[in-house]
């Protein structure tokens, strides 16, 4: 890890004791630091004033990030923070369409990307999907019942039995 990185992750680690504004101020130091056509540095901003609140400050930054090539790890949680911020400003269908275009390379991530999916499912007002969602992504973490929540949490958006079902 280099020292950059290494010194935001000292301001993210200290952040409740510092507060919002100084979280802000330290991290928009460092991005300083970095050469303006470094992606890492609108990603460390963008989540400094999303942590703080100030969504409308944000989605621009995060969409500058990955404008300019943000990748790895950190492009995966670009997504996932500019749909939750999307979605907390009242656009949730876009906080999908975020969340789907990272969802197959997710990794580690992937609960987090089903988390998140299940509050833009339930912004748009479909609650047995997020509800679906979210148990499909917990059911195998359970030490028991594994197999039940996971197949119950499915048919929450089975069609009903007698409609025909579509696909192959």
């Amino acid at each position: 890890m280099d020292d950059w990185q290494r010194r935001i992750d000292e301001v993210w680690n200290a952040a409740s004791e510092l507060g919002e504004r100084e979280v802000i101020v330290r991290i928009d130091a460092l991005v300083g630091e970095l050469p303006g056509d470094d992606p890492r540095g609108p990603f460390e901003a963008a989540g400094a004033r999303d942590s703080a609140g100030l969504e409308e400050e944000a989605e621009p930054r995060y969409r500058r990030a990955l404008e300019l090539g943000l990748t790895g790890r950190a492009r995966i949680e670009a997504h996932i923070q500019l749909a939750s911020t999307v979605r907390n400003l009242g656009r949730p269908e876009e906080s999908l369409a975020l969340l789907d275009a990272v969802d197959g390379e997710a990794g580690d991530l992937a609960d987090a990307v089903a988390a998140f999916r299940a509050l833009a499912l339930a912004s748009t007002g479909a609650t047995d999907a997020a509800a679906s969602v979210a148990l499909v992504a917990l059911a195998p973490h359970l030490t028991q019942y594994r197999r039940a929540v996971d197949a119950y949490a499915r048919e929450l958006v089975a069609p009903p039995e007698d409609e025909p079902r579509t696909g192959a």
